[in-house]
């Protein structure tokens, strides 16, 4: 039985990361901390200074944190100091201090 010969298989467009550095990347500093939640705060964006900060204190991966509702962080109307959440991709349970800083100030205490 013959083979027909096909085309060759090449790609259409070059690779989304071609080029760019990939594999883990280096930690925040603190001074770059700093000013992302300065510039959240300037532009009055709550929602996403609050996820920031809760990124920072819980160091969840990002599916596991916008996942989380806000049962999970407040009870009978007050901020909880601790959290636990059960990570998505381990099914373990993660505790977490839930800092002063984590909340913008009409959700304080």
């Amino acid at each position: 039985m013959e083979t027909p010969n096909l085309p060759a298989i090449r790609a259409l467009r070059p690779a989304w990361n071609k080029g760019r550095i990939v594999g883990q990347k280096r930690p925040l500093k603190p001074k770059h901390v700093w000013a992302i939640r300065v510039r959240l705060e300037l532009a009055e964006n709550h929602r996403d200074l609050a996820l920031f900060n809760m990124a920072i204190d819980s160091k969840l991966r990002g599916c596991d944190l916008v996942k989380m509702k806000v049962v999970d962080v407040m009870a009978s109307g007050q901020i909880k100091e601790r959290a636990s959440v059960l990570q998505s991709k381990t099914q373990k349970p993660v505790r977490f201090e839930i800092s002063e800083v984590s909340y913008p100030p009409k959700f304080g205490h």
